[in-house]
């Protein structure tokens, strides 16, 4: 019984049945892929051979090289047999196909790939030279693209083969998308499921790429605010992107994407007022999850960055790190020997 439902009990003439039905199928699958692997030695690039790429893919589509055959068939076989528009559909059918295999197979690379090549392949047309739609059939892809990867990142908002190959469409498009905009799309998925590493590394790239373009402009801030220092030398919104964050950490701190976002976003501690913030958020957080791994390994971690900073209290700081590393090793067993080692670590001092 599964799920509440009897299961139906199958004679053995059925079982006999499916038995042969199932070894007939991989016979099957296996003369086909023999046949193709045939012709790719033969270096067959023919009509025929890619229908057979087709079936074979199909039927398995993480045959990488297959899929390595089967755009050697199209650049060496039928690119130089069609016109632009029939390369152009050749290569719309072969978006359908992998399209189709990604529904059933999201995370195979060999698919994403071959998809990516198809894009980069399209040509330009159907206008010429002087006409306004010479890049049509590129923008219509490129468009539609983004589209599939939006829907693919709906099924699964984790989907790290989706989110990679969202950067592409995004930074490879003939009509590009605004970082803001790309921004804006990470906040809506992050705020809908704080578990997705992908998304939170997604936001770091974006982050990273507006503050080096001076794209984001700071927050007007009181006078007084700890953070006043580190807005005068960052112009971004720094404290919308911790209070993210602290949301983040609070609904779930066992989350390890969180932290490590986190720990980018400290970075090497250098802004002391924003350091000791945040450490005493981490440790209001410990109090109401005394057994959270990340907090108490984020505060041995911070508290050491504190150090260089304040050598007057770094014993203070050490013995408070030795103290959490022991809690550590009784909360978290098996990475006991790392804990003992930083406390080591930690007791040589620099």
């Amino acid at each position: 019984m599964s799920h509440g439902v009897k299961r139906a009990r199958q004679t053995s003439e059925a079982l006999g049945a499916r038995r042969q039905k199932d070894a007939s199928t991989i016979k099957e699958y296996l003369g086909l892929q023999e046949t193709v692997m045939a012709k790719k030695q033969g270096k067959d690039w023919s009509q025929e051979a890619f229908a057979l790429t087709t079936q074979l893919l199909r039927s398995n589509p993480e045959l990488y090289t297959v899929w390595n055959y089967r755009r050697d068939i199209m650049t060496k076989g039928l690119f130089p047999t069609r016109t632009i528009k029939e390369r152009n559909s050749l290569l719309a059918s072969d978006l359908q196909l992998t399209l189709s295999a990604l529904k059933q197979h999201p995370k195979v690379y060999w698919i994403w790939n071959h998809r990516r090549w198809c894009l980069d392949n399209t040509p330009n047309g159907p206008g010429d030279e002087n006409s306004d739609d010479r890049y049509g059939w590129k923008r219509s892809n490129w468009a539609h693209e983004l589209t599939v990867v939006e829907k693919m990142l709906n099924a699964d908002a984790r989907n790290f083969h989706a989110w990679s190959y969202r950067r592409y469409v995004v930074a490879s498009s003939p009509d590009p998308r605004s970082e803001m905009a790309e921004l804006a799309y990470t906040t809506q998925k992050i705020e809908s499921n704080f578990s997705n590493f992908s998304a939170w590394h997604q936001r770091s790239k974006i982050l990273t790429s507006l503050w080096d373009k001076g794209e984001m402009t700071a927050p007007k801030v009181k006078d007084g605010d700890p953070i006043s220092a580190v807005l005068k030398h960052f112009a971004i919104p720094y404290r919308p992107e911790f209070e993210l964050l602290q949301h983040a950490m609070y609904s779930d701190p066992n989350d390890q994407s969180i932290w490590l976002y986190h720990r980018w976003l400290v970075g090497a501690g250098d802004d002391v007022a924003v350091l000791k913030r945040e450490i005493g958020i981490v440790e209001e957080l410990l109090e109401i999850e005394p057994d959270s791994k990340w907090c108490m390994e984020s505060l041995v971690h911070y508290r050491g960055l504190l150090m260089r900073h304040e050598p007057n209290n770094a014993e203070a700081l050490k013995q408070a790190c030795l103290i959490t590393l022991e809690k550590l090793k009784v909360v978290d067993p098996k990475r006991r020997r790392r804990y003992e080692e930083l406390a080591s670590s930690i007791s040589r001092g620099p």
